[in-house]
């Protein structure tokens, strides 16, 4: 276990987060530790038919939600995005779709 930083571009907050994470979080520990700093902050809380998930920034693939930091070999300082999902489909939703739950 190591603490690792990574940064993070949450979908519609304005605010790139510095965040420190622990080599054995999942990516969806991951994207609920993010979620802490931004959701009822910058952004309001998404409908409950979504979920978070995690990919490489500027990327489209969605990284598995039970990797671990360590096997997804992110550097130090490496940028991820979190992205509100629909569960079935694993697309990623936009705005609109964000504020009325997917």
């Amino acid at each position: 276990m190591a603490m690792h930083p990574i940064y993070i571009n949450f979908q519609m907050d304005f605010v790139p987060l510095l965040l420190p994470v622990d080599t054995e979080m999942t990516m969806d520990e991951v994207a609920s530790a993010a979620a802490e700093h931004v959701i009822d902050r910058r952004v309001d809380p998404p409908g409950e038919n979504l979920v978070l998930r995690v990919r490489l920034h500027r990327e489209t693939t969605l990284l598995s939600r039970d990797m671990k930091v360590s096997d997804a070999g992110f550097r130090v300082g490496e940028t991820v995005d979190v992205v509100f999902t629909d569960p079935e489909t694993e697309a990623v939703v936009g705005p609109d779709e964000v504020a009325n739950g997917g």
